[in-house]
């Protein structure tokens, strides 16, 4: 057997006679990914041995012995003068034997009423509720890039699609405050989140709780935990906080990863419609004449990893019994994938937006292309008295003659119109054209002008522009 550097050190090493073989020490290290809880594990460690000390299992001197050598550890890590080994398998392990290597039995005593599960998932929750406020950050960025161009381009009327089809007139505005109700719904549902994310795990223990008079509400308050977890078993195995964050940056990426669809295509010759930043795009080895929508393409491609691993975690939870099993440590590395390529995402998606230029002689060349206005005017023959099907056909056979001659609706002489029905008058044209039926809309989130001003005016608000 190829043995390893043998159990010394090791929390657990107690009830062993043989020292663990270095092929598991190297197939169940997990310190070359959760060293990035190192804050979060040292602030958890620092707030329980502020309660221990509250309750009178640590003296005030041993606290204060623990919280300043925990810090030094902090900075020595932060300062990379710290060293890994896989032979102390996590972070935990490695904050757990710096501080004993310089306390002693001091040091030893900070494991007191805890273990590792507990631990484990009070450093993920606390990791993860500081990625949720983070992430809240960029969305709004994000928010404020979109909404800081709606006046500039509020003149500008585009083609809105359904089914990749020219479909009816909007406001240019109207598309990008769609894309930040998008993003305000991704931020409600990280709000959520944290509220079950902000649940104290410590005091659970190994599964069943402690016999030692800890005071749960006090490490909650030190950590800022909104609610202490109710049953020892459950919390020990609970990853729900994951998996519903997992799915919170699932859905972030898929509205990213939708935007950068309808920009990567809307940027080509064939549409025209906008011109991306070029510190956002590259070149071709070959051809010399190409600008690629790269940075696009990719926030498209990385959503399918970070949708991958909302499955991972899934796949993961779904068959583990109560309460702890080392399966949930593999819920650590597709959480931080999916957070990286999700962040990193947003740190692209907010320049993009404010460097691109729509590309207004283009977009006017063609907006009455693809009768745009259809709809409009059978509103207008509903407004007149006429049944909804009734002016669905009246306008439908006017579009199938209006496409066999090549002329728009607008430009249809009176005469025409009305022989296709009676109710037309001249004030027909009021409505045709692609600005005239953004104009003629009326309703509340429609594309109407004032509409439009109104929703820009309250989302300066909101995001405080």
């Amino acid at each position: 057997m190829t043995q390893g550097t043998g159990n010394q050190g090791k929390a657990w090493s107690g009830v062993f006679t043989e020292a663990t073989d270095s092929r598991m020490e190297a197939f169940s290290e997990s310190i070359s990914f959760d060293k990035r809880m190192y804050a979060q594990d040292i602030a958890g460690s620092i707030a329980h041995a502020r309660m221990l000390s509250d309750v009178g299992l640590l003296t005030r001197a041993e606290f204060e012995a623990i919280e300043r050598e925990l810090t030094n550890i902090k900075g020595q890590i932060e300062r990379g003068e710290f060293a890994y080994s896989s032979a102390l398998e996590d972070v935990h392990m490695h904050v757990e034997k710096a501080l004993t290597d310089k306390l002693g039995d001091v040091g030893r005593k900070l494991h007191t009423a805890r273990s590792r599960n507990d631990q484990v998932s009070t450093d993920f929750r606390l990791w993860i509720r500081d990625a949720i406020d983070a992430l809240d950050r960029a969305l709004a960025n994000l928010q404020r890039a979109f909404v800081a161009r709606c006046d500039a381009d509020f003149d500008v009327v585009v083609p809105a699609y359904t089914h990749t089809q020219r479909a009816q007139p909007v406001l240019a505005p109207h598309i990008w405050l769609a894309y930040v109700e998008k993003y305000a719904r991704d931020r409600e549902r990280l709000q959520d989140c944290r509220k079950r994310v902000n649940t104290l795990s410590l005091g659970a223990a190994a599964c069943a709780g402690t016999s030692l008079p800890i005071d749960r509400n006090l490490t909650a308050k030190y950590l800022g935990f909104e609610r202490i977890a109710a049953n020892s078993v459950d919390v020990s195995s609970d990853r729900d906080f994951a998996t519903e964050f997992a799915y919170d940056l699932a859905q972030i990426a898929i509205h990213l990863s939708g935007w950068a669809e309808d920009w990567i295509w809307q940027s080509t010759a064939e549409f025209d419609f906008i011109a991306l930043p070029q510190p956002f795009c590259t070149g071709s080895s070959i051809m010399p004449q190409k600008v690629n929508p790269d940075a696009l393409e990719l926030i498209r491609g990385k959503t399918a990893r970070v949708v991958g691993n909302l499955t991972s975690l899934l796949m993961l939870t779904k068959g583990i019994p109560l309460a702890y099993n080392r399966d949930l440590q593999e819920d650590k590395e597709p959480i931080f994938d999916s957070y990286d390529a999700v962040s990193a995402a947003l740190e692209l998606a907010a320049p993009i937006v404010e460097g691109a230029v729509l590309k207004r002689d283009s977009i006017n060349s063609r907006l009455n292309k693809g009768y745009l206005d259809a709809t409009s005017l059978m509103e207008y023959l509903i407004r007149r008295g006429a049944p909804q099907r009734t002016a669905h056909g009246v306008v439908g056979k006017l579009v199938r003659r209006g496409i066999e001659s090549g002329v728009a609706l607008a430009d249809f002489p009176l005469e025409t119109l009305r022989e296709a029905s009676d109710l037309v008058d001249e004030t027909v044209y009021d409505y045709l054209g692609a600005q005239n039926a953004v104009n003629a809309m009326k309703s509340y989130g429609s594309t109407a002008p004032e509409q439009v001003r109104f929703q820009i005016d309250e989302w300066k608000k909101r995001l405080g522009l």
